[in-house]
């Protein structure tokens, strides 16, 4: 993501403050690009209405189309100097017709609200967001009711350790496009990469096993790896942040102590069975967020969704 050009944003209209489109509309001040204000409505009754006739089904699919064209007109109106326009489709599957536009139309970020629950100031995600997480092709970024403050920070999540070749050129473009955010944001770049505390049964099966200086081994492997790893994009080591635990919590609590506007994150979008039983660490990490997420895919990935 070396430029913005075109900006999908997910309309949500449940909402009152479209969190999703100010995003848009802020970065396109800074990127240039062009926004599509999208949406997707579908009412089930209006496909089991078994006393009208198809044509009468579809008349009524095109007025419910047409209001909701019309609402979405009037709500980015106000923007006149923004190249903003307007897309509504019917649809059971609201993931399947962002995807499905992404990929048919190029656009090279997707912005959706989440929601948050009110009472305990959390981010929830819903299942059309996993759907985006596992199977968009191109980067999305999860907002939430908060500005980007200048002189602000955003953090990349990286494994500098993997021997994974997808994995590595990853960690690579997360860093590029964070580096990218913080310019359009004036923003600072950190970077976190989590390592395991030593496994208790290893020291319990093995006697004339030394846990501490296993543990000092694999802390100082991991320092020089992220330390090289941000030499390569002129980060100094006072930008890294190494720290013990699972990247879930490790994360989410550096993400908290930097106060950090966004956290860009990697996902391999694994789907299906390899998910449930490898599990996506990214998810778990994403789920415990509670500031904006940029989730992406390593080069070269392709969408299940994509035609073959």
């Amino acid at each position: 993501m070396e430029t913005i050009k075109r900006i999908i944003a997910v309309i949500d209209p449940t909402k009152d403050d479209q969190n999703a489109l100010a995003r848009s509309i802020d970065l396109a001040k800074k990127s240039g690009a062009s926004i599509t204000a999208f949406m997707t409505v579908y009412d089930f009754s209006y496909e089991m209405t078994t006393m009208l006739s198809g044509d009468e089904r579809e008349a009524m699919r095109k007025a419910v189309l047409k209001d909701r064209e019309l609402w979405l007109k009037d709500l980015v109106s106000p923007y006149q100097n923004i190249n903003i326009n307007t897309q509504v489709i019917w649809h059971n599957r609201p993931y399947e017709a962002i995807i499905n536009t992404v990929i048919n139309d190029k656009y090279d970020l997707v912005i959706k609200g989440t929601h948050q629950h009110g009472a305990l100031k959390a981010v929830i995600f819903t299942p059309t967001d996993w759907h985006l997480v596992r199977k968009c092709p191109t980067p999305v970024l999860f907002v939430k009711d908060m500005a980007w403050p200048a002189h602000g920070n955003i953090l990349a999540a990286v494994n500098a350790v993997s021997e994974n070749d997808q994995h590595l050129s990853l960690n690579k473009r997360i860093i590029k496009d964070a580096q990218f955010l913080c310019e359009l944001a004036n923003a600072k770049l950190n970077l976190v990469n989590a390592y395991p505390a030593t496994p208790v049964n290893i020291a319990i099966e093995i006697p004339e096993f030394n846990p501490g200086l296993y543990n000092e081994s694999v802390k100082k492997h991991h320092i020089e790896s992220t330390n090289e790893l941000a030499n390569e994009f002129n980060l100094t080591s006072d930008q890294c942040f190494i720290e013990e635990g699972l990247p879930e919590d490790v994360i989410p609590d550096v993400a908290k102590r930097l106060n950090s506007e966004l956290v860009v994150i990697g996902t391999v979008g694994r789907t299906g069975l390899s998910a449930a039983l490898v599990g996506n660490t990214a998810e778990h990490v994403i789920d415990s967020l509670d500031c904006d997420v940029l989730a992406l895919k390593p080069d070269g990935y392709v969408s299940p969704l994509a035609e073959s």
